[in-house]
């Protein structure tokens, strides 16, 4: 058979395969490849091509419309690209602050809800497309104090809020020589409250200040204080100034050049303080006000209207570890749910959230983001 002989036949079978059924389609596939010698593949390829004037893709119609993804990209940005677990989460929190409110319609509130993950990945992708080092440690394990605090590994047991973890950000760009700002992060394990705060240089005395204006904006007390083996925690002055308190509280420390004991504060260098200022060098002592208001904003703006997800358990099997992790919540909710808090504070932080607006904040926050990083440049 010819080539103008296999257009005649591919012509004269095309309107009998766009109507048939899928068991139908298979045999005239199979007729046209014995028919003309075509390879399988290829026979798709031109009955599917020849038949392009319907341009949808075969099967159902989509589900999720673009003004899903609209919506989702929205808060998606909003929210400092929360991962699909976490967005999920905070849509419900969001929604009531989306600027069109005409477009959420019953239908799409309810698709919203019922959304998964996978979903929201597989939408974002091509929005994930368009938007898409580290800096140098600025501390060294000091040799004192170690034999009077303790070791601490984990914090599997704590199931109180007030035991949290510190660590500190340089911020010195390629050079850790001479002065400039360091960012001081505390983050309760129990809940995953975090707070954090800049100071000139990492002496005690900025850094016992930063720990006192942190404690001010904190839902609780403090009551267990795990730290790594930087001098700037590792201390007398700061030993004291948690030994000597009523009642005191539980100093401890990581294992040396173990990061994993101090995992729940390290993994919001990012979130917290890299997201916000970079890997540039600060050296303006000037500046330290701004970032004060931006760190105090950014801090409300997470801990009320975030979720994270908190690790609740880790088994190794065979080879591998399994880990098991809670729903994602807000630390507020966290807070909130907790019988630990008495019911003062819980209408406080409810009230919080009642009142604070999260797009308000968010203008705030990039306001005074954009008033450092454009004085760094």
């Amino acid at each position: 058979m010819g080539p103008q002989s296999k257009r005649e036949y591919l012509e004269q079978i095309l309107r009998r395969y766009q109507r048939a059924d899928r068991k139908y389609k298979t045999q005239i596939l199979n007729e046209f490849c014995a028919t003309c010698n075509y390879h399988r593949k290829h026979a798709l390829r031109l009955l599917n091509q020849s038949g392009a004037g319907h341009s949808r893709r075969p099967g159902p119609a989509p589900y999720y419309t673009d003004g899903i993804r609209t919506i989702l990209k929205h808060f998606w940005l909003i929210t400092n690209r929360l991962c699909s677990k976490l967005l999920k989460a905070a849509i419900p929190l969001w929604l009531p602050y989306y600027p069109d409110q005409r477009a959420l319609t019953p239908e799409i509130r309810e698709q919203l809800k019922h959304i998964s993950p996978a979903t929201i990945d597989r939408l974002l992708r091509p929005v994930r497309k368009q938007y898409g080092s580290h800096g140098l440690p600025g501390t060294r394990p000091r040799q004192s104090l170690k034999l009077q605090i303790p070791i601490r590994t984990s914090h599997g047991d704590v199931l109180t809020p007030g035991f949290f973890q510190a660590d500190s950000v340089a911020h010195g760009g390629d050079s850790v020589e001479g002065d400039f700002v360091w960012s001081i992060t505390m983050t309760d394990v129990f809940s995953q409250w975090t707070e954090s705060r800049a100071v000139w240089n990492k002496g005690y005395s900025n850094i016992a200040q930063a720990i006192a204006d942190m404690e001010t904006h904190l839902p609780f007390s403090i009551l267990g204080f795990h730290v790594d083996n930087g001098g700037e925690f590792l201390n007398h002055h700061l030993w004291h100034y948690f030994r000597d308190r009523q009642p005191p509280v539980q100093f401890t420390r990581t294992r040396p050049d173990h990061k994993d004991d101090n995992a729940y504060v390290e993994q919001k260098n990012w979130i917290h303080v890299r997201q916000l200022l970079g890997y540039q060098r600060i050296a303006d002592p000037n500046l330290l006000p701004i970032i004060k208001r931006l760190y105090e904003a950014w801090d409300l703006w997470r801990n009320l209207f975030c979720p994270t997800l908190k690790l609740l358990s880790k088994e190794k099997i065979g080879s591998r570890y399994v880990r098991h992790y809670g729903p994602p919540r807000t630390p507020a909710q966290r807070l909130i749910d907790s019988p630990a808090l008495n019911e003062a504070v819980k209408n406080h932080l409810t009230e919080k959230l009642t009142n604070v607006n999260p797009v308000n904040l968010k203008k705030f926050i990039d306001h005074h983001q954009h008033l450092v990083l454009s004085a760094l440049r």
